[in-house]
């Protein structure tokens, strides 16, 4: 199920998706890498729905069918889930970023605490001017270059990246391809199945559908103040890595975990960045608080 919900700011619009048990499920909002979208990766429908959950995704703005918000924060991320939340009449929800997602989730914690219930972030980043933290370190190249550039400012990444979103554009498994060569091993496998593989491509290929705008301006926020501190959340709040990760290094995760007060933090051996996509289905139950759930 789709839709479309206008902000109360510029009068934007958010495409908005629910999954699984829309009626009577119990609501968990999952933001997407980037780039990304709301069509994926995802869950399996069957799964969301035999665990009760209501998944609600939706593209950030600049993606997909959202319209663009040049000179958003990742803090500016709250008004907008707050607006959806409004529109979908939901009390309490949880939230889940992935990659990218993960500052958002973040930023959801810290601003609308009186709305979310627990927060998990798989493989995300901490913010640039960490203290203490060196954030390019592990961090593959091709990244590196992305956020020197991205600090640089909007139209300089624009010329970098808007080459590359045009063969997305024409064949959505070029960025896949890209990435290839940084893939640690078992990214590789993650990435092999043919499931996964198709669900990448699509959530790739409605991402960019209509410009690279999503994509720059959340690079150009991670290389930015975020407008909120994570020392400031108070909810429950998960954080897993894979110790492997070359596009989101784990000295993130280490570094969030030191000073959000409620982190909680697995780092696992021997995997890295996609293995978050295998990770969701099993942390699902923890989100909605299920009686059955296993602590993180």
């Amino acid at each position: 199920m789709t839709h479309q919900i206008r902000t109360t700011d510029r009068g934007r619009w958010l495409t908005v998706a629910q999954w699984g048990k829309i009626d009577g499920g119990e609501p968990v909002f999952l933001l997407h890498g980037t780039p990304g979208s709301r069509v994926g990766p995802l869950p399996r429908q069957g799964l969301l729905y035999r665990l009760g959950v209501r998944l609600i995704t939706y593209d950030r703005p600049g993606y997909g069918g959202s319209d663009r918000h040049i000179g958003r924060r990742v803090g500016d991320v709250a008004a907008d889930v707050r607006a959806i939340a409004e529109h979908l009449e939901l009390e309490r929800f949880a939230v889940v970023g992935r990659s990218g997602g993960g500052p958002h989730a973040l930023a959801c914690a810290a601003l609308l605490p009186e709305l979310v219930t627990r927060t998990a972030v798989l493989v995300g980043l901490a913010p640039c001017e960490a203290d203490g933290l060196n954030w390019f370190d592990g961090m593959t190249e091709s990244n590196i270059a992305e956020y020197m550039i991205a600090m640089q400012g909007r139209s300089w990444l624009a010329a970098h990246l808007e080459p590359t979103a045009h063969k997305i554009k024409d064949d959505p498994n070029h960025l896949v391809e890209a990435l290839y060569d940084a893939l640690t091993s078992d990214d590789r496998r993650v990435v092999a199945d043919t499931g996964i593989r198709k669900m990448l491509v699509n959530n790739y290929a409605e991402a960019l559908r209509t410009s690279p705008g999503g994509w720059i301006d959340d690079a150009v926020a991670f290389c930015s103040p975020w407008g909120f501190d994570p020392a400031d959340i108070t909810v429950p709040t998960y954080l897993w890595h894979g110790e492997d990760d070359v596009f989101s290094p784990v000295s993130h995760s280490r570094w969030l975990a030191e000073r959000i007060p409620t982190a909680k933090m697995t780092i696992q051996r021997g995997v890295a960045h996609f293995h978050a996509l295998r990770l969701l289905p099993d942390l699902l139950p923890w989100l909605i608080g299920a009686k059955d759930a296993t602590e993180p």
